[in-house]
């Protein structure tokens, strides 16, 4: 019985450690990343328009490098820079949310510039969404 109960208790702890090291587990580094895709902007979000679930299986949790002019530039209240890329729809664009350690990039950049963005894909609510962004080049 003493052994069912150690062998219970060092279970238990073994799992603990693994999902504490695995909760804490940083993030990739985008900036250093390679792009598993290269994509403009308007045909980026064609794609999740015209077939969302085939997108998604191409695209989500990827680095995607995405071409295209930036349409606006805000702020956030965490100090997070939000890129939204022209993608030739009135309604809709790309997002790209560049973490506050990294607007650095982004210095220089301008509305109307045309940049090359990579980032997280995480799928589309109304526009793409890129998360962990940066400004790998300003064409």
């Amino acid at each position: 019985m003493k052994k069912l109960i150690l062998i219970t208790i060092a279970a238990a702890v073994i799992a603990a450690i693994v999902g504490f090291l695995l909760y804490n587990k940083p993030h990739r580094d985008t900036a250093t990343a390679t792009s598993d895709f290269i994509v403009e902007a308007p045909a980026l979000l064609q794609e999740f328009t015209q077939n969302e679930a085939a997108a998604n299986e191409k695209y989500l949790d990827k680095v995607v490098a995405v071409k295209g002019k930036v349409k606006l530039m805000t702020p956030d209240d965490e100090g997070n820079l939000n890129l939204i890329l022209d993608a030739a729809d009135e309604m809709a664009g790309v997002i790209c949310t560049i973490p506050k350690a990294d607007t650095e990039s982004a210095a220089g950049v301008k509305e109307g510039d045309e940049v090359v963005v990579k980032g997280v894909c995480t799928g589309v609510l109304m526009d793409v969404v890129l998360i962990r962004c940066v400004v790998e080049e300003k064409a």
